[in-house]
C-alpha cells in the first residue's frame, strides 16, 4: 500500500500508521482505564510538543518529527490521541464510536492527504472515518455496538469510494478498499488473490 503513495510522502505515511499502531497498542495492553488515560496523555503532550522542541528518544516520535512535522502540526497529530481516548468511556456508546472515527481516522487520513499534497476534503475524511470504524468493529464484544460500527463504516466507505481517486491519494483509497473488503468479504483474508486484483485496479484506475 505504501508503494501507492507519492515517493516523497511514503516515510511520513509509514510514520503516521506506526503512531496509530502504537496508540492502539496502549488500549489493547492496558486493563485499567486510568493507566490508559495517563499513557495517552503522555503521547498527546509529546506530539503537541513536536511543534516547539526536538523529538525525545522515542522511535515513532523521531520518525514523525523527521517526516511529518513541518507539513502537519504536532498539535494536529495529537488529535489522533483523542480518538483513542474516546474508547476509554464506560460504558462505551455509539457517540464515542463516532468521536473515535473522527479523531482517529479522519485526522490520520487528513494528515496523510496533506503530506501527499492534496486537500483533506470531505471524501478523504469520510474514508478515514470508515477505515477506523471497520478496524474497530473487529474488536467490539458488544454485538449492538459492533453492528452499529459496521453499518457506519460501510456508509462512510461507500460514499468515499463512489468516485475516482486522484493518483496521489490512492494509498489512502487502498486502505479504504481494504477496510470495505474486511467487512464485505471476510472469507477473503489478507493476501487473497481477489484482494490483490481489486487493489491493483484501484491503483491503475482510481476506482
Amino acid at each position: 500500500m505504501l508503494s501507492y503513495a507519492p515517493a516523497g510522502s511514503r516515510d511520513g505515511l509509514a510514520a503516521l500508521l506506526a503512531l496509530d499502531e502504537r496508540l492502539g497498542a496502549i488500549l489493547r495492553t492496558t486493563r485499567e482505564p486510568l493507566v490508559g488515560q495517563m499513557r495517552l496523555t503522555w503521547w498527546y503532550e509529546a506530539l503537541d510538543a513536536l511543534d516547539r522542541a526536538p523529538a525525545p528518544a522515542e522511535p515513532v516520535l523521531a520518525a514523525l518529527s523527521a517526516t511529518v512535522v513541518g507539513r502537519v502540526a504536532g498539535a494536529a497529530l495529537a488529535r489522533q490521541v483523542e480518538g483513542w481516548e474516546a474508547l476509554l468511556e464506560a460504558p462505551l456508546t455509539i457517540a464515542a464510536l463516532g468521536a473515535h472515527a473522527t479523531a482517529r481516522g479522519g485526522s490520520l487520513f487528513g494528515a496523510a492527504a496533506t503530506l501527499s499534497g492534496i486537500p483533506a476534503d470531505e471524501t478523504i475524511v469520510s474514508a478515514g472515518e470508515g477505515w477506523a470504524l471497520a478496524d474497530l468493529t473487529r474488536h467490539l464484544s458488544d454485538p449492538a455496538l459492533a453492528s452499529a460500527a459496521r453499518d457506519a463504516a460501510l456508509s462512510r466507505l461507500a460514499a468515499a469510494l463512489d468516485r475516482r481517486w486522484p493518483t496521489p491519494a490512492r494509498a489512502l483509497g487502498a486502505l479504504a478498499w481494504l477496510a470495505r473488503l474486511d467487512l464485505t468479504r471476510p472469507t477473503r483474508p489478507a493476501g487473497h488473490p481477489a484482494r490483490a486484483v481489486r487493489l491493483l485496479w484501484h491503483r491503475l484506475s482510481g476506482r
